[in-house]
């Protein structure tokens, strides 16, 4: 006994359906993997050591820093710019304080201005590259450790490109269970 007709297509409209689901949950972590493979849309490339050739072209390098939603954290770059030439490694601290009675877990969501740039922008440590906790009133100092590609330098489209700007919006990160479910962290049905 073999399927009818009438019932195949239903279950390959069923088949689409779940592919497509599966898709849609995939996609965020793909599309991340792939800005940071390729610094598409200003997303800077996660480098592991820093650059083994030393470039010659300086470029003004400036700090931004944002809290997203209604965060009671205060976050700041503690230097506004520095000039960086291609190829150094650079260190910058950020200071991050929860001026709130309760500890929260944000994450640091990241951008290069202009997106060109986040091809030749390599990050070897971030805070951005994982949840952050601060207990109440808490503050911290968190490092991001950094170089430009100095390949930038034989990059036409680059030409006319003198400052850069490092962005980050930190954003509350909700438990699994609250984010499953309700406050409770019972599931919603």
């Amino acid at each position: 006994m073999g399927l009818g007709r009438r019932h195949i297509a239903p279950i390959a409209a069923t088949g689409v359906v779940v592919c497509m689901l599966g898709l849609v949950a995939v996609s965020p972590q793909l599309y991340r993997a792939f800005c940071s493979l390729t610094g598409y849309e200003g997303t800077p490339r996660i480098a592991k050591a820093g650059s083994l050739v030393k470039g010659t072209r300086s470029m003004h390098v400036r700090f931004d820093s944002n809290v997203g939603g209604a965060l009671p954290w205060t976050f700041a770059p503690e230097t506004d710019a520095m000039d960086l030439v291609t190829g150094k490694t650079a260190t910058v601290f950020y200071k991050v304080t929860n001026t709130s009675d309760r500890t929260i877990t944000a994450r640091a969501i990241y951008n290069i201005g202009p997106p060109s740039m986040g091809a030749y922008f390599d990050k070897i440590s971030c805070f951005c590259f994982s949840d952050q906790t601060l207990k109440p009133h808490e503050t911290v100092e968190m490092p991001v450790v950094f170089y430009l590609d100095p390949a930038l330098e034989k990059d036409e489209t680059m030409a006319g490109v003198d400052e850069v700007v490092l962005s980050y919006t930190f954003y509350e990160q909700k438990p699994a269970s609250v984010a499953a479910g309700d406050e409770t962290g019972k599931p919603r049905l």
